[in-house]
């Protein structure tokens, strides 16, 4: 059976949730088998505060734009749904759980991994293979050639978009290592080879290359 996969993002306030910061923007895509079903939630969130200009520089959301929305508990429900038994792509996955995690517990839910059934951070995914390297989500759209033409702002849609490709870049070579196709059942027959003529001298390892291995 597929494993369901979100790509999943958020913008914000400002930093951090403890310092009264909120969650005004929430995307998810919908992944399945390495590709987008097209089912996707998103959401633009009322904080019940003010935005940072700091953070509306960044990801080009005002005040104006999210004062008529719902707040963080009235549209609680319908992310635990969306996300409940998904495994979930976020980059620097720390950020976007600690508001959700947050916010879900503030609206008398339980944390993000009550419902969905794991994380993966393609922020630490990178570090591992990039050792050293710049590792934001813009760096590795411009290592992997991503276009990031369309883009203005780092809104939490349009950069779901670009994570997958991200995600999928990433992954690409243990894909590869799994053949070119990872759901061919075709049986392959190999041939036993029969050392019964050979005449084949077993020589056993002395102590000292046992110890050396």
């Amino acid at each position: 059976m597929a494993i369901r996969q979100l790509i999943l993002d958020t913008e914000t306030t400002g930093l951090d949730p403890e310092d009264g910061h909120r969650i005004i923007e929430f995307a998810a895509l919908e992944v399945v088998n390495r590709k987008l079903t097209g089912n996707k939630l998103h959401l633009y969130i009322n904080p019940e505060r003010l935005i940072d200009p700091g953070a509306t520089k960044i990801h080009g959301i005002t005040d104006e734009q999210v004062k008529n929305q719902p707040n963080f508990a009235k549209v609680a429900k319908d992310i635990i749904n969306f996300i409940e038994g998904s495994e979930l792509i976020i980059h620097n996955a720390k950020f976007d759980i600690g508001f959700l995690d947050y916010q879900l517990q503030l609206s008398g839910y339980g944390k993000t991994n009550t419902y969905a059934a794991g994380v993966i951070d393609t922020l630490i995914m990178a570090r591992q293979k990039f050792p050293g390297g710049k590792n934001s989500l813009d760096a590795l759209c411009d290592r992997f050639n991503i276009s990031r033409a369309h883009r203005d702002f780092h809104g939490a849609l349009v950069d779901c978009r670009l994570l997958l490709d991200v995600y999928l870049s990433l992954t690409r070579e243990q894909i590869s290592l799994l053949g070119e196709d990872c759901h061919d059942k075709t049986k392959i027959e190999f041939e036993k080879l029969n050392t019964g003529k050979l005449n084949l001298k077993v020589v056993t390892a002395t102590e000292d290359e046992l110890a050396i291995h």
